[in-house]
C-alpha cells in the first residue's frame, strides 16, 4: 500500500510538471491568432499554485480583468473553439475557473465568441425545435423551477414574481417594478370585481393573489412545478384568499371551463414554436365571447425564429431551459391569429427586462456564498452565468420581451377604447 502510494504522487507529480510547458505550447498559437483579431484585458493561468502575474497574455494591458484559471486539461478544446455554450461548459463544469466582475466576465466571453466564430454574429443563429408532450413539458418545468423555493426567495423580491418588472419611472425598487408589472397587466385586461381570471403558468401566486385582493377577481393558477404550487397554496391561505383563489398542479391544456381574462406571464417560451397556434386556440376555447387575454413572454430578436448567437441558445437548452424556444414576435402575432385570436396591443419591455435582470444578477452575486450553501457548485455556477448573461441579451438586443392584448378574433370593433389611455389613467 506503502508503495501504491507512493507511485502514485510521482505520477501525479510528474503531470504537474509536465503540464505547465505542454500547457503554454498548446495555447500559445491560439494566443497570438486571438491578439491579432482583438485585444483583451484576460490573463489565462495554469497549474496548482501559478505565481503572480504568470501566464500568457490576451492583450495589452497593467492589470487584468478577468483571469481565467485553467483547472483541467479537458478545457484546452472548448478554449480552442471558443462559443458561449463551449466557455459555459468549461465553467460550469469547473474545468476553469474565472475571476473578475460578473459584467467583466460576461463581456470576454461575447468578445472571445465573437473573435472564435467562424460566421459573423446574427448569421450563427441556428433555428432549433423540439418534441413537446406534457410530461416533457411537465419534466422541464420542474428541473427550472424546483431548485428549492428558498434558493428563489434570495435573490426575487419578496413577492416571489420570476417574470419581468415594469419601471414605470425608472427607479423603482424591484419590489416596487413587480407590483407595477402586475397592475400594469390587470388594468390592461380591464379586470372587473367578480370576474374569473386564469393565470397560465401562476409561478408562486403573485398576479393572482393581488387580482383577487386589490381587483375583486375569483382567481385560478396553474402550475407544473411542485414546489411553486406547494408554496402559492400556503401564501393563499396565509392571506386568506381561499374563497377567491385556487392554485392548481395542473397542465393548462386540462383547465376546463371558461374565464373572462387569461393571463400567461413568461410561460408561452416553454410551449414550442410548431405548438403554438395550439397554445393560443387552447386559450381561445377557455375564453368567454367579450373576454381578453394577457400574453407576456421573452421572444426572440431574429426574423426566423433563430436562437441567441455564438453558441448562447445552445447553453440555455443544455443546462437552463430543457427545450425553451423563443419565436419572433412576428411569429408570435402569426400564430395567435391562427389560433382565432386578435392582437389589440403590443408593448416592448426589453429594457425592463434588462434592468430586472440585472438586479437578479446583482442579488445573486451579494449573497453568493449563502446560495452555495444551498445548492452544488455545478448548479450555483449554472445560475450565475445564466442570470447575468440574460442581462447581457436583452441589453444588446439578443432578445426582448413582449406583451400583447388579445381578444376573440372576428368581433365588432365598436366596444373597443379609442386610445390606450385606460392602461395609464389609473384605476
Amino acid at each position: 500500500m506503502q508503495t501504491q502510494g507512493v507511485g502514485l504522487y510521482m505520477t501525479l507529480t510528474l503531470r504537474r510538471i509536465i503540464m505547465v510547458p505542454s500547457m503554454e505550447a498548446v495555447l500559445s498559437p491560439w494566443v497570438a491568432q486571438l491578439k491579432a483579431k482583438t485585444n483583451l484585458p484576460v490573463l489565462i493561468q495554469w497549474g496548482d499554485n501559478p505565481a503572480p502575474g504568470s501566464g500568457l497574455r490576451l492583450g495589452e494591458f497593467n492589470q487584468p480583468k478577468v483571469v481565467i484559471q485553467v483547472r483541467k486539461a479537458s478545457a484546452i478544446p472548448l478554449l480552442l473553439s471558443p462559443s458561449l455554450d463551449s466557455l459555459g461548459e468549461a465553467y460550469v463544469e469547473g474545468q476553469i475557473d474565472v475571476t473578475g466582475s460578473v459584467d467583466d466576465i460576461l463581456d470576454i466571453a461575447h468578445r472571445l465568441a465573437e473573435a472564435g466564430s467562424k460566421t459573423e454574429g446574427r448569421l450563427a443563429r441556428m433555428v432549433r425545435h423540439f418534441t413537446h408532450t406534457k410530461n416533457t413539458d411537465r419534466e422541464d418545468i420542474q428541473y427550472h423551477y424546483d431548485v428549492s423555493n428558498e434558493f428563489y426567495q434570495v435573490w426575487l423580491d419578496p413577492a416571489m414574481v420570476y417574470s419581468c418588472a415594469y419601471f414605470e419611472n425608472g427607479d423603482e425598487t424591484l419590489s416596487e417594478a413587480q407590483t407595477k408589472k402586475i397592475d400594469h397587466i390587470l388594468t390592461k385586461v380591464q379586470l372587473q370585481p367578480g370576474q374569473r381570471l386564469l393565470d397560465i403558468g401562476c409561478g408562486w401566486g403573485a398576479l393572482v393573489m393581488r387580482a383577487a385582493s386589490q381587483f375583486g377577481a375569483r382567481c385560478l393558477g396553474v402550475t407544473l412545478s411542485q414546489r411553486q404550487f406547494e408554496l402559492a397554496t400556503e401564501r393563499v391561505r396565509q392571506a386568506g384568499l381561499q374563497d377567491r383563489v385556487e392554485i392548481r398542479l395542473q397542465d393548462y391544456r386540462d383547465v376546463q371551463g371558461q374565464f373572462d381574462r387569461i393571463t400567461s406571464v413568461g410561460m408561452f417560451e416553454h410551449v414550442g414554436i410548431q405548438h403554438l397556434p395550439a397554445y393560443f386556440s387552447r386559450i381561445n376555447e377557455m375564453l368567454t365571447d367579450d373576454g381578453w387575454v394577457l400574453n407576456h413572454g421573452i421572444t426572440s430578436t431574429d426574423a426566423n425564429d433563430g436562437e441567441t448567437s455564438h453558441g448562447g441558445g445552445r447553453f440555455i437548452d443544455r443546462y437552463v431551459f430543457p427545450h425553451g424556444e423563443l419565436p419572433h414576435i412576428s411569429t408570435v402575432l402569426k400564430t395567435l391569429q391562427e389560433g382565432g385570436l386578435e392582437a389589440l396591443d403590443i408593448e416592448s419591455l426589453r429594457r425592463h427586462y434588462a434592468r430586472t435582470t440585472g438586479l437578479w444578477s446583482h442579488a445573486f452575486e451579494t449573497h453568493g456564498e449563502k446560495l452555495k450553501t444551498m445548492v452544488d457548485d455545478r448548479r450555483w455556477r449554472i445560475w450565475r452565468v445564466y442570470l447575468a448573461g440574460c442581462q447581457w441579451a436583452f441589453e444588446h438586443d439578443e432578445v426582448s420581451l413582449y406583451q400583447v392584448l388579445c381578444r376573440k378574433a372576428g368581433r365588432p370593433a365598436r366596444g373597443l377604447p379609442w386610445s390606450r389611455r385606460w392602461m395609464y389613467s389609473g384605476r
